[in-house]
């Protein structure tokens, strides 16, 4: 669609409005205009502006603070899921923000040592579809009676609320960080893991890497605390996983607060630095079913990647994949992925790709989802049709 200078015109009162360009699509869809609202005030005004006319509104996050905390001793552990592609039409870095991180409860290497993005909310100030501006939570951590709304945002992609502030949970950064790495044998995978993870040892991350026709996997852990504490942790695991079979066994030592795919974990989602756009999932499973569900995606042609002490791994296929090809993975992954008590969801994928297949797959609780988003936006002008059954 067209950048309309008549809806400029007319939200121009509200905030710093410009018209839309082609590098502000949501896919595939150029917005009429672009909105930057800098306060919560600028950010209700707009949301009022947009209710009265009947406005859809799709709100995007830019500019992470996580790097604002370190110098307290202190971070917040959201791992930065999805790499920077150069900057915006307004000059900001198009990486992951913390606002995106939190409407899409995305969750990196180190959600084993902490949670999700979900489980550090413990604050937010929203503004609604109307314009109405609330909060939830508070500044401390402590527990609150009522419904939890910091929780049923995380994961919303949107469709509820515009998330204006943040009070998040922070922890100590470690004094160092080491990174156990071994390759694994697809048949020795279910014990190896299943031993890290139950293990005394502590590990902050699990990571697992897989691809197409390779004969086993890449196991990557991430020990921290002190740095004679991790030494020892990570020599006795780098011991035990040569005792049960693990080649290439090494230790890196790497910064703890940036896990990177060089040091074998998935500090980025796979395919998404690549050029192109690759089909990209999200599957879980029981943590006993991790290692089936490595292999069924990597039998698929599905490289692998994620957290195996969480259960919940990213998979991608390249752009170029047959479309058939490509659904006919998805449905193999998504059925393996159920029978293992967890869900697959399409995360991204070309246009002829999502018009293929069932980005979510089942979905429990569509008729609840359907009635808070009634509460929340009974106008429907939140994101309309991103989420689950076109909520």
């Amino acid at each position: 669609m067209a950048a309309s200078t008549d809806i400029v015109e007319r939200l121009a009162g509200t905030c710093r409005v410009r018209g839309a360009t082609e590098t502000d699509h949501v896919d595939g869809v150029v917005p009429q205009a672009v909105a930057s609202p800098v306060s919560t005030q600028e950010t209700a005004a707009l949301m009022r502006a947009c209710h009265e006319q009947g406005l859809a509104v799709v709100v995007r996050g830019h500019g992470s603070k996580r790097d604002l905390l370190a110098g307290g001793g202190h971070e917040l552990v959201v791992d930065a899921l999805a790499a920077g592609r150069g900057r915006d039409a307004d000059g900001q870095d198009a990486g992951s923000t913390l606002g995106g991180a939190l409407a899409t409860n995305l969750a990196g290497p180190r959600r084993v040592r902490v949670g999700a993005t979900r489980d550090l909310v413990i604050g937010v100030r929203l503004v609604r579809a109307d314009g109405t501006v609330a909060k939830a939570g508070g500044k401390v951590v402590k527990n609150v009676a009522g419904y939890d709304l910091c929780k049923l945002l995380a994961g919303s992609w949107g469709t509820l609320a515009v998330v204006t502030e943040v009070t998040v949970r922070l922890h100590p950064v470690p004094e160092a960080g080491l990174w156990v790495r071994a390759e694994v044998g697809a048949e020795r995978l279910p014990g190896v893991l299943a031993e890290v993870v139950r293990s005394q040892l502590v590990p902050h991350a699990v990571e697992v890497h897989a691809a197409p026709g390779a004969a086993g996997a890449v196991v990557a852990v991430l020990l921290s605390g002190t740095r004679a504490g991790a030494t020892a942790r990570a020599e006795a695991l780098a011991t035990s996983l040569r005792a049960g079979g693990g080649s290439a066994v090494d230790v890196v030592d790497g910064a703890a607060s940036e896990p990177t795919v060089e040091q074998g974990s998935s500090g980025v989602l796979p395919g998404r630095a690549a050029d192109g756009r690759p089909t990209l999932l999200r599957t879980t499973a029981r943590l006993s079913g991790i290692p089936e569900l490595v292999a069924a995606a990597t039998e698929h042609g599905l490289t692998v990647t994620g957290s195996a002490g969480v259960g919940v791994l990213h998979a991608s296929s390249p752009e170029g994949r047959p479309v058939d090809e490509t659904a006919a993975a998805v449905g193999a992954v998504r059925a393996t992925s159920l029978r293992l008590g967890g869900s697959t969801v399409v995360l991204d994928a070309a246009p002829a790709v999502k018009a293929a297949v069932d980005s979510w797959g089942p979905v429990p609780g569509l008729d609840l989802m359907r009635r808070v988003k009634a509460e929340f936006d009974p106008g429907r002008i939140l994101a309309p049709g991103r989420f689950v059954g076109g909520l």
